[in-house]
């Protein structure tokens, strides 16, 4: 079982920046796919970004460029940076957890465990 928390969400203007943090407990991430999601208000949860046991990364397209994920597994921590921050990034901010290694990694239902959420509000 691993228990995820996220933090860092909060209101920022147009063009500002934000770093979410989601800290796991109960088992290691080192082998697992960690990923974030979000959801707006009357819109389905869609994937953002993930960061393989490799290290590797993929990003969807809306945020590639502007937004980066990374893994610390010693500390058993995920970060997402975001940078350029548009107001149709609001969302509630979810971290997963999951063994996908398949294509199908930007499907919900390929992540076993998951975090409450953390609320970015962009105003423009």
């Amino acid at each position: 079982q691993v228990s995820l928390v996220e933090s860092g969400g909060g209101v920022v203007q147009a063009g500002g920046s934000l770093r979410l943090s989601c800290a796991a407990s109960g088992r290691s991430i080192s082998g697992y796919a960690m990923a974030w999601f979000r959801q707006a208000p009357g819109k389905e949860r869609e994937f953002v970004a993930v960061t393989w046991w490799s290290y590797g990364t993929s990003y969807a397209d809306s945020v590639k460029g502007r937004f980066t994920i990374s893994r610390d597994n010693a500390k058993n921590t995920v970060s997402l940076e975001l940078n350029s921050l548009k107001p149709e990034d609001t969302a509630v901010y979810y971290c997963a957890a999951g063994r996908t290694n398949s294509g199908n990694y930007q499907k919900r239902d390929e992540y076993d465990y998951w975090g409450q959420g953390t609320q970015v509000t962009v105003s423009s």
